[in-house]
């Protein structure tokens, strides 16, 4: 029986998926064999000896002590496009909120309560305090062509933008997405300089830590309106802040609201909003489930943030997937003991992501106690046998 421990929520739709004969879903398990988590910080969790995978039902997954779970032989899984629709539309919703000072025209109108018959006039006196620009004919730089960014480039498209979006490492899945007359932009400055709008998409990473700072701003139009729904955390608030009060910008809109940034006017921070919707919590819920059963039954990896995509079917009667260190010499070990046990594979991969790889060997002949033997290699961190 697998047991499964949830640290959060997960929508039904996707834990009935799991087989009752085979799973165990709860909220109390001391060592399970797999965790399901949206919001929940792991940092400070101790890992049971069986903890064999970790499904983030999102994108993100700062709230994993990703390192650790590498070390321990660890699989985290994420649900990327699960939410992206969502998001998006929260997005297109942001481009007109930021534009037409909507949320302080909706707030001046709750003063008018109890003017009686002077509300009309009351309204066409000081509905010119609120005007905006339209958004058709702007320009929008998109920052991170993911399955966000690309769909927000789409959108803001039809909608009559000029884009221009800037991703390094754009995928073949993403680039499908992008509208035809997408301007590719060469470089940050280009965007910065260029764009009435600037839409956040990029992951945080310590070169993106802080992006959006004193002298990028500084670049940047004076009526520039600046949108970040993908990190809190590649702004520097305190230069937003100094822009709003100097006029060096006409609107910041965050999901992600801090102690410094509320209440400034400028500032529309939205609680965090952006996968909220039931759909996008259905479908990263579905998506996290079937990652793990695909793991944990098949030893086949989609969608891992630490380790590369491999899926093999098994022909033998075992796979042997062994996690480990990309150093050269591992995987000539590993097939050197099978072949002293007599053991043939039938087919193997072997796929690596920065500083880990997976290898699974197909095999014919398997001999209790070989996983064990595999495990004392150097470098090895994790290896697990399907039969």
């Amino acid at each position: 029986m697998y047991e499964i421990l949830t640290l959060n929520k997960i929508a039904a739709c996707g834990t009935n998926l799991f087989d009752k004969s085979k799973y165990a879903c709860a909220d109390d398990f001391k060592n399970p064999k797999a965790i399901l988590v949206r919001s929940a910080s792991m940092h400070d969790m101790e890992f049971g000896s069986g903890l064999r995978a970790i499904a983030r039902a999102g994108a993100g997954v700062n709230n994993i002590p990703v390192d650790k779970c590498s070390e321990r032989g660890i699989v985290v899984f994420n649900t990327p496009g699960a939410n992206a629709n969502a998001v998006k539309e929260l997005v297109i919703a942001a481009l007109f909120l930021s534009s037409r000072k909507i949320v302080d025209s909706i707030e001046w109108a709750k003063t008018l309560k109890g003017k009686g018959t002077d509300v009309p006039a009351l309204v066409e006196k000081g509905k010119s305090d609120f005007s905006g620009p339209e958004i058709k004919g702007k320009k929008l730089g998109v920052i991170g062509l993911g399955a966000i960014g690309a769909m927000v480039a789409s959108a803001a498209s039809y909608l009559g933008m000029e884009v221009y979006g800037l991703d390094p490492f754009l995928s073949v899945s993403s680039a499908v997405m992008l509208p035809s007359n997408m301007k590719l932009a060469k470089s940050y400055k280009e965007i910065f300089e260029q764009c009435d709008y600037i839409t956040l998409h990029a992951p945080l990473t310590p070169e993106t830590k802080e992006m959006i700072n004193e002298e990028t701003l500084s670049s940047m139009k004076k009526n520039v309106r600046i949108l970040n729904f993908a990190r809190g955390d590649l702004v520097n608030d305190q230069a937003i802040i100094n822009a709003l009060r100097g006029d060096g910008m006409a609107c910041y809109i965050t999901d992600f609201p801090s102690d410094a940034l509320i209440g400034i006017p400028g500032v529309i921070a939205i609680p965090h909003l952006g996968a909220s919707s039931p759909e996008s919590e259905d479908n990263c819920a579905i998506m996290a489930v079937n990652e793990i059963i695909e793991y944990l039954e098949y030893g086949n990896i989609t969608n891992s943030v630490n380790l590369p995509n491999l899926s093999m079917q098994m022909t033998g009667d075992a796979k042997i997937c062994v996690i480990h260190r990309n150093s050269d010499g591992i995987i000539t070990q590993i097939t050197k003991m099978l072949a002293d046990k007599k053991v043939n594979i039938e087919n193997m991969e072997s796929k690596s992501k920065k500083d880990w790889a997976y290898t699974v060997l197909d095999v014919i002949g398997y001999q209790h106690g070989l996983a064990s033997l595999i495990e004392q290699v150097d470098k090895v961190a994790n290896v697990r046998v399907i039969r």
